[in-house]
């Protein structure tokens, strides 16, 4: 529970100071164990703090441009059609700066790259965030998380070399949650050799926020030298190759939130950095992706937006390379697995080398097949069993796979159209204000 947030918004109806000194008092002592005395004069402090600060006026840098549109009405975080225009909004204020990356966040690729120096080495970076709904399950939040981040940097085609972590857990969240958080990124650590090197550990929002709420995220480092598998280097007439997917972040959360525990061990697995260091040894990949962001609905556009190619896929091939398991689930509760994150690798190269690529994870004992083809249409299209061919489109939200994301499934969101206008404003003026602050500090100081 955010008090100042509930604070601001008492203020903003007009409420009196004594009834949300009052309300928050209680409200305190129903987090913690307090006497009445002690959560009224928090109470106080909180409401006080917050219209000192509303007293102070704003300048350029202490304010921001409202765009009144909320994250979940626009499907932020949902890995959906509202979730990626906003990631392509972060990318025009990334590109709109002086400074380069020869892969960076306007490719919407898994992970950064930036060569190092003149002999062709390369860094690769990425991060992921915990899965909101793991936070109560702090090992398997580690463990996904840092698979995750993992995963990314070797898609990319570079070898990782570290691991970093960053946790905010709330002022009641028990310390055990870091800890055991923790563990989960070590035991990923121990079964891929790459080492948790560095990290931080904060409270979220401080003494603003009660509960036992864990955030936070995981990062990975890598280095190659060669030339990144980005997703801008599919070409036309390639194949497209799925290895098996068994889930991971995702795939866990829908288990735990619809009572399939035992779905949850299929999980725990680091088959991708095998797969990975298979594929890497192999000459003429153009590209490499994990099926994550919305499922291979949300991959497959996104890679047709980066590379204005089209992709035509056959769904008979995806299905039954999902493991058997998570499949059944995904069946029994009518959860569509082309919405899904099911941490399949996506392999994108020319015809000549799938042998070799379906061969070599086969030796290894990783199922592999050809899922479809790149085209030049522009658009992804889907074959059934049966020969019926429809056109794939990214849905507002990615499919809806616990009880509570079903209901918010549900619930009117805001116009797209509208809301993409509202945010690509304030993305104008954001920038604007970026470009001022940094020309005022260039001119103070050098």
């Amino acid at each position: 529970m955010d008090m100042e947030s509930y604070v601001k918004k008492c203020i903003s109806e007009s409420e009196s100071e004594d009834d949300i000194v009052e309300k928050l008092s209680s409200i305190i002592r129903f987090y913690k164990d307090m006497s009445v005395s002690d959560s009224d004069r928090l109470s106080k402090a909180v409401f006080d703090e917050v219209r000192l600060v509303s007293d102070i006026g704003e300048s350029k840098v202490m304010s921001y441009p409202r765009s009144n549109i909320h994250m979940g009405e626009f499907g932020v975080g949902s890995r959906g059609k509202g979730d990626f225009f906003v990631h392509s909004k972060i990318a025009e204020i990334i590109g709109n700066t002086s400074v380069g990356a020869l892969v960076n966040p306007t490719a919407q690729d898994d992970g950064g790259v930036v060569a190092i120096d003149e002999d062709s080495r390369f860094v690769t970076t990425a991060i992921d965030g915990i899965h909101s709904r793991l936070g109560d399950y702090p090992f398997l939040a580690g463990f996904h998380t840092a698979r995750a981040t993992l995963r990314d940097v070797c898609v990319m085609g570079a070898k990782p070399v570290s691991l970093i972590s960053d946790i905010h857990l709330a002022d009641d969240g028990d310390v055990a949650k870091i800890l055991d958080f923790t563990a989960g990124i070590c035991a990923v650590s121990e079964l891929t050799g790459v080492p948790l090197v560095s990290g931080s550990t904060l409270r979220v929002g401080g003494d603003m926020v009660l509960g036992d709420r864990l955030v936070g995220a995981v990062g990975a480092v890598g280095t190659s030298s060669d030339v990144p598998t980005a997703r801008s280097e599919a070409e036309a007439g390639d194949v497209i190759i799925m290895t098996e997917g068994s889930g991971g972040g995702t795939i866990t959360t829908t288990a735990i939130y619809n009572n399939y525990p035992e779905v949850i061990e299929e999980t725990l697995n680091v088959q991708f950095v095998k797969a990975s260091n298979i594929l890497n040894s192999i000459e003429g990949i153009h590209a490499m992706t994990d099926i994550t962001n919305g499922g291979i609905n949300g991959d497959a556009n996104e890679i047709n937006k980066t590379t204005g190619l089209g992709i035509h896929l056959f769904e008979k091939r995806i299905v039954d390379l999902i493991n058997p398991r998570v499949y059944s689930m995904l069946s029994d509760l009518d959860i569509d697995p082309l919405g899904v994150s099911i941490d399949s690798l996506m392999i994108i190269a020319p015809a000549g080398i799938v042998d070799e690529i379906i061969g070599s994870l086969a030796r290894s004992n990783i199922r592999s097949d050809i899922i479809g083809r790149v085209n030049d249409s522009g658009r992804t299209t889907i074959e059934s069993a049966d020969g019926k061919v429809r056109l794939l489109v990214p849905k507002f939200r990615e499919a809806a796979y616990t009880p509570v994301k079903k209901v918010v499934d549900s619930l009117d969101s805001v116009d797209f159209d509208e809301g993409a206008a509202e945010i690509d404003r304030v993305t104008n003026e954001i920038i604007a204000k970026k470009d001022e602050v940094v020309r005022w500090i260039k001119d103070k100081y050098e």
